[in-house]
This record gives structure tokens, C-alpha cells and sequence, in this order.
């Protein structure tokens, strides 16, 4: 049950940006754009909430809560960022408005920006652990937490592996581009 409501989720959050972009944009339905967007952390509680239903109903907590625990944990440290990424790339394409930002191409800002990506990544992983043990006290239970104690455990690779960018960045920055005038 607790995969479905994760793949339920992430398509309805593409659903509803995508509906609220659409709104705000191409429709000029201002109002409805933004109780689209709004509703749209609603998901992670619903999330949060079958994640509890299901370890109160006897579950042993596994990978799937596992899942669900970092699904919220990035929308928590990302979800705005992402919302922003997508109302810029929309409203330049449908709306007329102006290129997005880019990130810095390389130099110490390019390093900044590396660092800053990856402390957010280790941010989301910390606050994955803490849902988790917020599961694990609803559950009561510590024998059935086991197989997801060794999930986030495993998880741990992802902020490993992301560490290869800032450190490659502030090894090997690159130069400046010139200001042009």
C-alpha cells in the first residue's frame, strides 16, 4: 500500500504544479494557480499519514517507509526550490518572462553553489533519519524497525557520492569568465 501512495504522490505533485503552472500562465487563473501550488504540500502529509497507518497497523518498517521518509525529507529541503525552477522555466516559455538563472558556470561561485547543493542533500538525509525515528517511536516496537534503520544506513551512499561534486569544485574551480560589457 505504502508504494502506491509514494508513486500516487510524486504524480500528483507534477500534477498539481503542472495544473498550477498551466493556471497561472496559459489560462490566467491566478486564484486557482496558487490554491493548486499551495495544495501541494498537502501530498506529503497524506504521505506522512499512510506511512503511520500502515506501521500502526502492524507493519515491520522497511524500504517502503524508508522511501517515503526521504520523499518528505526532499520535498521538506527541495520542495520550494523545485517549485521555483519550474514557475521560472514556465514562465519564460509560456508567459514571456525572463531566462531563469543559471547556476554559476565555475569559479569560487560555482564552488559556493556546489557546497550549498550538497550541505541541503545531507540536510534532507538528517532529516529523513528524524522521521524515521519519529516512525520508529510511533511504532513502539524496535524489532520491527530494524530493516529500516539498515535502509538509511545504506542510504548514506547518496551524500557520499554527492560529495564528489563540491570537492572536485573546490579542487579543480576553473576560471572566472571575463565580465563582458
Amino acid at each position: 500500500m505504502i508504494v502506491a501512495v509514494i508513486i500516487a504522490c510524486e504524480i500528483g505533485f507534477w500534477v498539481l504544479l503542472g495544473l498550477g503552472l498551466a493556471c497561472r500562465y496559459l489560462w490566467n487563473r491566478r486564484a486557482l494557480s496558487t490554491a493548486l501550488l499551495v495544495s501541494v504540500p498537502l501530498l506529503d502529509v497524506i504521505l506522512l499519514a499512510a506511512a503511520v497507518v500502515d506501521i500502526r497497523g502492524g507493519a515491520t518498517a522497511d524500504f517502503k517507509h524508508g522511501l517515503a521518509a526521504a520523499y518528505l525529507a526532499y520535498s521538506i529541503v527541495f520542495g520550494h526550490s523545485t517549485l521555483k525552477w519550474a514557475d521560472a522555466r514556465f514562465h519564460h516559455r509560456f508567459g514571456g518572462g525572463p531566462p531563469p538563472p543559471r547556476p554559476p558556470k565555475r569559479g569560487p561561485a560555482r564552488t559556493r553553489y556546489e557546497w550549498i547543493f550538497w550541505l541541503r542533500i545531507v540536510l534532507a538525509y538528517g532529516l529523513a533519519w528524524g522521521i524515521v525515528l519519529i516512525l520508529g517511536l510511533l511504532v513502539g516496537a524496535p524489532e520491527r524497525m530494524g530493516p529500516l534503520y539498515e535502509f538509511l544506513g545504506q542510504a548514506a551512499k547518496v551524500p557520499l557520492i554527492a560529495l564528489i561534486w563540491p570537492v572536485s569544485q573546490t579542487i579543480w574551480p576553473g576560471k572566472e569568465e571575463p565580465m563582458r560589457s
